[in-house]
């Protein structure tokens, strides 16, 4: 697993600071929050949560690669030994030591954060929630073309199921991000 924080700005001038992991096995990203202030508290209250949903989830980590942010505090460090979880830091301005994540954080920016014009900390948050969610359920990554949350599907080989395709768009975040599937 590996996490970094990506910096944003909303129209009412403020700038949010978003913290996200993503799981190198299947992809399956976690938003753990944004907030104007990345207090260590704050900070460690949403690793705590995410060691918590870890837990629940039955999901094994053994690492958690993250930079030298001066935002991740000490205490993030000792409740995921407690849990088992190592930190792996990346050397000074190496991002490709973090390339997963880096590589998360440029399709969300470019699929999201660069594309809409986000009001404030709450309107980001829902942004956050709908990306998360689309990117984990329908966006397919280079993962065999399964999303981190959907199998793989069935490869139609009958040539009239192929030349009669009804497919369905679905939008979202007002046609920011499009979901498409099979009409049944």
């Amino acid at each position: 697993m590996a996490c970094d924080f990506i910096e944003t700005v909303t129209l009412d001038g403020r700038r949010q600071y978003i913290l996200a992991v993503i799981e190198h096995a299947t992809r399956h990203v976690r938003v753990l929050g944004t907030t104007a202030h990345p207090t260590a508290g704050w900070v460690v209250q949403a690793v705590k949560n995410l060691v918590m949903d870890l837990e629940d989830a039955s999901c094994r980590v053994r690492y958690l690669i993250r930079d030298r942010d001066g935002k991740f505090p000490t205490r993030m460090e000792e409740i995921l030994a407690d849990a088992g979880i190592q930190t792996v830091l990346t050397g000074i301005r190496m991002p490709r030591m973090n390339a997963i994540t880096e590589r998360w954080v440029q399709s969300c920016r470019r699929e999201l954060l660069d594309r809409c014009l986000l009001w404030n900390e709450r309107h980001l948050r829902h942004a956050l929630r709908e990306y998360e969610r689309f990117y984990n359920r329908h966006r397919a990554p280079a993962l065999a073309q399964a999303a981190p949350l959907r199998a793989v599907p069935d490869p139609i080989t009958d040539p009239e199921r192929i030349a009669d395709l009804n497919i369905r768009r679905r939008d979202r975040l007002g046609g920011v991000l499009h979901e498409y599937s099979h009409a049944a």
